[in-house]
């Protein structure tokens, strides 16, 4: 399965901790052997605490300072995806929720657009964005289908404004959800895909609630919309608000998911909820260093970078750097192999 490891926030950088040799209670070791011989995959998760630890072997030659570390381990690369998460801006629900709760239930705030606080951190995030070198190594750009978040999604990872005569569709009109805001360009910039599994809470508020697909395509035209089934929001329901646990769960099969797409840098723009209970769904057994780095809540407009290990098969690209060796093929036999070979003929003996 896909695990998530590190994170970082509004810095584009990356802190890879590893799980892989921390070692677990021999129940659990009996446990996740059985498994494996029974073909089963089995979810592990980031950061265990650890129940007992191997006593590490001393390097021999190794200098002061060079002792192995439990917390540290090696990954194939083309096993691994680099992701950055976003909360959407400030909304107008967010202003009107923080003075009164009770005005998530209002109509008005239907589908939340942002508030001109909210398109001024969707500037500082971009140009953080840009200065850091992120923007042109993000391939693809995944949205929840809300006003809010696509809003935030081509504000902050789009072109430049957009230039009437230009062949492309823009990736947003002008004065997209009565925001005032300048077009925005498809051009120079990753596509756009809206995806429904990354949504808010379902339910109950009307801020969650979103239009009919049919209304967004004229308002964000160069956005796929392709995977979403329905032109009508069918998940969002009057009367019952999803469970924490069932949006941990979906967030779980998001994350998935992602092992089926073939980029390696993604940003996804998604909202606080969703966020916050499908990392901590992740970090629940890390260490509490690592719990709170990983599953506290996300702010307005922050970002996350964190990198995904697939530690079954759902990754099965090859990798992309890597080279055989032995090209021309020639002797090669290590000097640890023949200690090796050494010691098992002497045994013969």
């Amino acid at each position: 399965m896909a695990m998530v490891y590190g994170t970082t926030s509004y810095s584009g950088g990356i802190i890879l901790s590893s799980p892989a040799t921390i070692q677990s209670s021999p129940a659990a070791a009996a446990a996740a052997a059985a498994a494996a011989s029974a073909r089963v995959r089995v979810r592990v998760p980031v950061g265990l605490l650890p129940g007992r630890r191997a006593k590490p072997l001393p390097l021999r030659c190794a200098p002061s300072g060079m002792e192995p570390s439990a917390g540290t381990a090696l990954y194939p690369l083309h096993r691994c995806k680099t992701i950055y998460l976003v909360r959407h801006a400030q909304g107008i629900h967010n202003v009107a929720g923080e003075k009164d709760f009770k005005a998530y239930m209002s109509h008005d705030l239907f589908d939340a657009q942002l508030t001109p606080l909210g398109w001024s951190q969707v500037d500082g995030l971009r140009e953080h964005v840009k200065k850091s070198g992120l923007a042109k190594k993000i391939e693809l750009v995944i949205t929840s289908p809300l006003l809010r978040t696509m809003q935030t999604a081509v504000g902050v990872f789009g072109g430049e404004n957009y230039t009437d005569g230009v062949s492309a569709a823009p990736l947003m009109v002008e004065n997209a959800g009565h925001s005032g805001r300048p077009a925005v360009s498809s051009l120079n910039c990753p596509p756009f895909l809206a995806v429904e599994t990354c949504r808010e809470h379902l339910g109950v508020h009307p801020c969650d609630k979103r239009r009919s697909i049919t209304e967004y395509r004229p308002l964000f035209p160069a956005i796929d919309f392709s995977l979403i089934e329905n032109d009508e929001d069918v998940l969002w329901e009057p009367d019952v608000r999803e469970a924490n646990e069932s949006v941990a769960l979906r967030g779980m099969k998001f994350i998935d998911w992602l092992w089926t797409r073939e980029e390696k840098e993604i940003a996804i723009v998604s909202h606080s909820g969703f966020l916050y209970h499908t990392l901590s769904m992740y970090s629940k057994e890390c260490h509490p260093t690592i719990r709170d780095e990983v599953g506290k809540h996300f702010a307005n407009c922050e970002l996350r970078s964190m990198v995904l290990v697939d530690r079954s098969m759902l990754g099965s690209d090859p990798p992309g750097f890597n080279y055989p060796g032995k090209i021309p093929a020639g002797l090669d036999l290590p000097s640890d192999v023949a200690d090796k070979k050494r010691v098992e003929e002497a045994q013969k003996n």
